[in-house]
């Protein structure tokens, strides 16, 4: 099972967009699917057809309840769907840091340590899915240092513009810190994300990226992909002359997917 995060410590550079489009692409190559949503916004849940009024996210975390009991069936009828299983989101995922604090004793003689409990709970499932895909929320919180521990690659969504660029030192940073002491297999790419490649300083930005970083094929900032969120159609669904289903499927490609 290859467990994959989607992660950045900063909104709005089309996370929950790339994470959609992921899960869609490899359910529909017939691959089993755990699809875990930490963000609480679920935008990704909702994208998914899944609306809750409380996760137990957190609980599953410090293990009042198994993963089984909180996997749900997402919305749609193309045979890739039944592929996938979501573990939804909801506001209540804002309880996760105050629950570990006062399950920090339970947490302690469990796992060790609460970093490592997203990898701890996610054996219970190793031998039902081909691939975890995780969705994190916009900061350098508990769910993306989870994330990170547990995870085999982690896919950076970046836009090509400055301040998205800096906001990847304290990211990478971090990366760094958790291949040192926790994961040392993590493996990262930064995916140049909602790019606008008519554009000089864009097309600069994107070359410093590619100077000091593992940087994949650009997705560019196209209506359609907006479309496809509305439509909870994924681009592989989209005609072949659609710019939107090529960049991704050129993604894909480089990242062995």
């Amino acid at each position: 099972m290859k467990v994959i995060t989607v992660g950045n410590n900063k909104g709005g550079v089309g996370k929950t967009m790339c994470s959609f489009q992921l899960v869609c692409h490899l359910a529909h190559q017939g691959h089993k699917v755990l699809v875990i949503d930490l963000d609480s916004q679920a935008n990704l849940s909702s994208t998914l057809g899944v609306n809750i009024q409380r996760t137990l996210i957190p609980e599953w975390l410090i293990g009042d309840v198994k993963a089984t009991e909180i996997m749900l069936p997402v919305e749609g009828k193309e045979e890739y769907v039944q592929n996938i299983k979501l573990i939804p989101a909801s506001r209540h995922m804002a309880n996760l840091a105050k629950l570990l604090i006062l399950s920090e004793a339970e947490v302690r003689k469990n796992a060790g340590r609460k970093e490592r409990l997203l990898k701890m709970r996610l054996k219970e499932v190793e031998n039902m899915f081909d691939f975890v895909v995780i969705d994190t929320p916009p900061m350098l919180g508990d769910e993306l240092i989870m994330s990170l521990v547990a995870s085999d690659k982690i896919l950076i969504p970046t836009q090509a513009q400055d301040y998205s660029i800096d906001g990847l030192e304290e990211l990478m940073d971090t990366f760094e810190i958790i291949k040192e002491s926790e994961n040392p297999a993590l493996e990262f790419a930064i995916v140049p994300s909602m790019v606008n490649p008519r554009r000089k300083i864009e097309r600069q930005r994107l070359e410093e990226l590619s100077q000091s970083f593992s940087v994949t094929p650009m997705i560019r900032n196209l209506v359609e992909m907006q479309e496809s969120v509305a439509l909870k159609k994924p681009v592989f669904k989209f005609n072949a002359n659609s710019k939107g289903r090529r960049d991704y499927e050129a993604l894909w490609d480089s990242l062995g997917l």
